[in-house]
């Protein structure tokens, strides 16, 4: 992949926000960092370890810092980005800034909600970017998260943020 995943944090940050003490997301879910989703992701041992946490309950209790949430965003990103790329391979050949927009889409809304998004797909596909970014605008998740979508259509219609 192309697109440079700090770069990618950053924008992640910006648009999901990065809160270092546990708390409930818009459905009720313990969340953490930069929309890390306890209840389905948790944290693992591994993850523990790097963070030289003991136990999961001192997260609950203490938090993590911004180190930690961004090393927690790096195994999100990677997660998102191994199955977007199994269920959408042309992604790689994107350029950098398409490859980031829509790294950034699937971690917001997961891979299997945004592999629904079929025109855009098509579009992708023909490289006819300006209706792909139409078909990002024409959809529920672009009423939901209003300003983040327009920033991303507008990047994937002109190639640049």
């Amino acid at each position: 992949m192309k697109y440079d995943r700090e770069n990618l944090i950053d924008k992640l940050i910006e648009h999901e926000g990065m809160v270092l003490t546990v708390y409930q997301d818009t459905l009720g879910i313990d969340t953490i960092g930069i929309g890390r989703n306890l209840k389905d992701r948790g944290i693992s041992q591994e993850e523990l370890d790097h963070m030289d946490i003991p136990h999961i309950d001192l997260i609950y209790r203490d938090g993590i810092t911004e180190a930690d949430a961004r090393y927690l965003a790096e195994n999100d990103v990677q997660i998102v980005e191994d199955e977007l790329l199994r269920a959408h391979p042309c992604v790689d050949g994107l350029d950098s800034v398409r490859q980031l927009i829509l790294i950034d889409m699937a971690f917001n809304m997961g891979v299997p909600r945004l592999c629904k998004f079929t025109l855009m797909w098509n579009a992708i596909h023909e490289e006819k970017f300006e209706v792909a970014a139409k078909e990002m605008l024409d959809s529920r998740w672009a009423n939901q998260v209003k300003l983040r979508a327009v920033k991303l259509a507008n990047a994937m219609h002109n190639g640049a943020f």
